[in-house]
C-alpha cells in the first residue's frame, strides 16, 4: 500500500517542481526582457543626449563665428569713426585759419580804405564801394603782397591732441 501513496506523493512533487521550474524560467525570461529593454532605453537616452550635445556644440560654433564677425565690423566702424573724427578736426582747424585770414584781410581793406566804417558792417568792408572788388585789390601793390605771401593751410592730426 505504500506504493500508491508514494507514487502519488512523488508525482505531485514532480508536478510542483515542474511548475516551480516554469515559474523560475518565466521570471528569468521576464528579467532578460527587462534587461534588454533597459539597455535599449539607456542606449536611446545616450544617443539623444549625444545629439543634444552635438547641437549645442554646433550652436556654440555658430555664435562664436557671429561674435567674431560683429567684433570685426565694430573694429572697422571704430577705425572709420576715428578717421572721420580726425578729418573733421583738420577741417575745423582749417576753418579757424581761413576765418582768421579773412578777418585779417578785411582789416587790411578797411585800413587801406580808411574812410569807410570798417567795423560797422558784418563782413568788415562796405560792399557798395566800387574800388573794393577782386581786380582792383589785386592791382594794388599792398594787397598783391598780402595775397602772394599767404601760406597754404596745412593741418594734420599731429597738430590736434584730443
Amino acid at each position: 500500500m505504500a506504493s500508491p501513496s508514494g507514487t502519488s506523493s512523488g508525482s505531485s512533487l514532480l508536478q510542483n517542481s515542474g511548475s516551480d521550474e516554469n515559474l523560475q524560467s518565466l521570471r528569468d525570461q521576464r528579467k532578460r526582457k527587462r534587461m534588454i529593454s533597459n539597455r535599449e532605453s539607456a542606449r536611446r537616452s545616450r544617443m539623444k543626449k549625444q545629439r543634444h550635445l552635438d547641437d549645442l556644440n554646433s550652436q556654440l560654433a555658430q555664435l562664436r563665428k557671429e561674435n567674431n564677425q560683429i567684433i570685426t565690423r565694430f573694429n572697422v566702424t571704430t577705425q572709420e569713426f576715428l578717421k572721420i573724427e580726425s578729418e573733421n578736426s583738420i577741417l575745423r582747424a582749417q576753418v579757424a585759419e581761413l576765418s582768421h585770414r579773412l578777418q585779417s584781410l578785411n582789416e587790411i581793406i578797411c585800413f587801406w580804405n580808411s574812410g569807410n566804417d570798417c567795423f560797422g558792417s558784418e563782413d568788415g568792408f562796405n560792399a557798395s564801394d566800387e574800388s573794393v572788388d577782386g581786380l582792383s585789390l589785386l592791382n594794388n601793390p599792398l594787397m598783391s603782397y598780402v595775397y602772394l605771401n599767404q601760406q597754404p593751410i596745412m593741418a594734420s592730426v599731429d597738430m590736434l591732441q584730443y
